[in-house]
């Protein structure tokens, strides 16, 4: 169960960083993910804390928020490519 949380999290952290607008973006910084704790080199029992009950049900709120958020105003950037 856990494995499968720290996939999701790496997963909304890649997804939250595509987000096309700055300010949307603080939003995932200040109340989901912080800037830096998703790593290449981070490993799973770094996320742990991440995917407790509580708070990974916080933290897929706020993807889910932000993502409204990104649908409404820029969409998601990546590689050159801006979402319509």
């Amino acid at each position: 169960m856990m494995n499968e949380r720290i996939k999701v999290i790496r997963a909304m952290e890649t997804i939250a960083r595509c987000v096309n607008d700055e300010n949307q973006f603080m939003l995932w910084l200040n109340i989901g993910i912080a800037d830096g704790d998703v790593k290449e080199s981070t490993t799973d029992e770094e996320l742990e804390y991440y995917a407790e009950d509580e708070e990974f049900s916080d933290l897929m709120d706020t993807f889910l928020l932000l993502m409204s958020k990104a649908y409404k105003n820029g969409g998601l950037y990546c590689d050159g490519v801006v979402s319509k």
